[in-house]
């Protein structure tokens, strides 16, 4: 998947809720439905208190899915000691924390080292004014629309405002949103300018992914092109 500077939409199902103990069918599946790419959550049980799954992991997914691009979702204190191993499993972009690291600069230098494009996420409290000294070395921002850590939480409306104002400084910057995104919730999103769209049991769960996917894109691409049009 290559990323779009912030001009289409592309979906990165959050596979927390699916079927852990078959995951790469659980992700050829939503792929088979039309989603992008796989976002994957990496949970270390210190920067939030829940664990899922580490490096090992990817490794065995990628040659089942050598097509699909992965992007991890680093919740993880200290998330620079994990870079080459993901990359080295096979990832594509390492997304970290703001709040995770003492060294932003740092961390996205050993990304693009490894090889990988570099993103950076924000917690609903934190203001998104901290990623602008970043920007330029970033392939993405993620905005957190609820508490990382756990899948199924409901959607925090007040985190929409940091989309807008993302994508009213910066046209082509690709602006992630995670948290509590579904049908019910990604016209806030998409009208706030939002493009990589990561849906967890809203879309994992859904009994016509297929349907839940395309609905969502023709959404996000309307209100990206009306955006785009008038600015």
């Amino acid at each position: 998947m290559a990323l779009s500077n912030g001009s289409c939409c592309k979906i990165g199902p959050s596979i927390l809720n699916a079927d852990l103990s078959n995951l790469a069918a659980e992700c050829q599946r939503l792929v088979d439905a039309g989603s992008d790419y796989m976002h994957l959550d990496v949970m270390d049980g210190h920067f939030v208190p829940n664990l899922t799954f580490g490096h090992p992991v990817v490794k065995c997914l990628r040659p089942k899915l050598p097509e699909v691009f992965f992007e991890m979702h680093m919740m993880v204190a200290a998330p620079e000691r994990w870079i080459e191993s993901m990359a080295d499993a096979g990832a594509d972009m390492y997304t970290f924390h703001y709040e995770a690291t003492e060294d932003p600069v740092g961390c996205i230098r050993k990304i693009k080292e490894a090889g990988m494009k570099a993103g950076m996420g924000i917690n609903p409290p934190t203001d998104v004014e901290v990623v602008l000294p970043y920007i330029d070395q970033l392939d993405c921002v993620l905005i957190m629309t609820v508490n990382p850590g756990f899948g199924g939480q409901k959607f925090i409306a007040e985190c929409v405002p940091k989309i807008e104002f993302l994508r009213n400084k910066f046209r082509n910057l690709d602006i992630g949103v995670d948290g509590g995104v579904g049908p019910k919730t990604i016209q806030e999103c998409a009208d706030a300018g939002a493009n990589l769209i990561v849906s967890g049991s809203a879309l994992v769960g859904h009994e016509n992914p297929q349907e839940c996917i395309a609905t969502m894109r023709a959404i996000v691409d309307s209100a990206l092109q009306k955006i785009h049009l008038e600015r």
